[in-house]
């Protein structure tokens, strides 16, 4: 485990459109449709009022209001839009739910809305979140989908994006309020974030500071099982620094990093970045195919000014100690050679497969016939 620094991103980032070829990918793999709410749409609110939490502080959230002919009409498309994220469409599941409220983030970078959603008939809740549609993001929730432990439900509809919530709690919260005491789930918690930060680095997704990601909590015969999340996508393979892409650099993940400097030895953390980068290696060979799709088109996508994509090349060069980065001109490229070395150190000692590694062109490597 290393010390943190400061904060490493200082400036927003620009907004990436989605590009005729991701749309055909997400197509193809039905992440688009025609129909649920715009982002425009709840731009309409006539008025805000600050959502403070239980104990009165300022959640940094405003629910915003819609004169009632808006509202209505508003409504209605907000639980369509429920029913094609849950249900694909199955207007059934959404008969006893009504939209509680609508929040808006003035302070996060794409101004997300939040949607608290509520069944009638039990007052159980649920949210979702209407963004605008940015390429890195998206980028971001299909890696997230395809080489973490978890699944993502998400969608397209002309320039918005309809994201589902991640259940957990916000890491700032465990970190100020939660941290276990006895070791033995420290230790697994120090694993957990061992195994995240290498996640996010490997996939060089950026911007884990403790407000950016949740910790979910499941109870197993032996205490606690830890697993953390992240939530926010906006600064996958945008960012030039190498330390922007790994969570042990943000002073806000300090005390996470400080347990950990204390329960693992630097044995520890060899084994536990072996095990994830095998375990991301496994869950890229039984993608059929939907990864090598993915890279081919997030390789021909500008999502990162060049010299961010020149100066984050040079670096990957030197922690991995190759020049394989070298012929790289996308952040998509450099992703896919960060994955593809992940898969020639993590091969099975006796192979039920076949691996066969195609130049496409220069600084791009295909991976074909990846299936067990």
């Amino acid at each position: 485990m290393i010390q943190p620094r400061r904060h490493l991103i200082s400036r927003k980032k620009a907004i990436y459109p989605i590009s005729d070829y991701l749309r055909t990918y997400l197509e193809r793999y039905q992440r688009l449709f025609d129909q649920g709410i715009r982002y425009e749409d709840l731009t309409r609110y006539t008025n805000s009022v600050p959502l403070y939490d239980e104990q009165g502080e300022d959640t940094l959230w405003s629910t915003v209001l819609f004169s009632p002919i808006e509202q209505q009409e508003i409504h209605a498309q907000l639980c369509l839009t429920y029913a094609l994220l849950k249900g694909y469409g199955d207007l059934s599941i959404a008969e006893n739910l009504y939209i509680d409220r609508v929040d808006l983030c003035l302070y996060a970078n794409t101004l997300p809305f939040r949607v608290r959603i509520v069944n009638r008939l039990n007052d159980n809740h649920d949210y979702f979140y209407v963004k605008r549609a940015d390429a890195n993001r998206v980028y971001g929730l299909e890696l997230e989908h395809i080489l973490s432990p978890s699944r993502i439900h998400y969608f397209i509809r002309d320039t918005t994006l309809i994201e589902e919530h991640i259940i957990g709690i916000p890491a700032d919260v465990f970190m100020r309020e939660g941290m276990p005491e006895s070791r033995f789930d420290q230790v697994r918690l120090a694993k957990e974030f061992t195994k995240f930060n290498e996640r996010c680095f490997v996939r060089l997704l950026g911007d884990m500071h403790a407000g950016n990601f949740v910790i979910d909590i499941t109870r197993d015969f032996e205490k606690w099982h830890y697993r953390m999340r992240p939530i926010d996508f906006d600064q996958q393979s945008h960012h030039w620094r190498k330390q922007v892409y790994m969570p042990q650099f943000y002073p806000q993940n300090q005390p996470m990093i400080k347990m950990g400097m204390g329960c693992l030895v630097p044995e520890n953390v060899l084994q536990y970045q072996r095990e994830e980068r095998a375990l991301i290696a496994n869950r890229v060979r039984v993608s059929h195919g939907r990864f090598e799709a993915l890279m081919d088109v997030m390789s021909e996508d500008l999502i990162a000014p060049p010299e961010n994509v020149d100066r984050l090349r040079s670096q990957l060069n030197q922690h991995y100690d190759t020049d394989r980065f070298t012929p790289c001109l996308t952040m998509g490229e450099l992703v896919r050679v960060s994955i593809l070395l992940l898969l020639e150190r993590n091969s099975p000692a006796n192979p039920p497969f076949h691996q066969r590694f195609v130049k496409d062109h220069p600084g791009t490597v295909a991976l074909r016939n990846m299936h067990p």
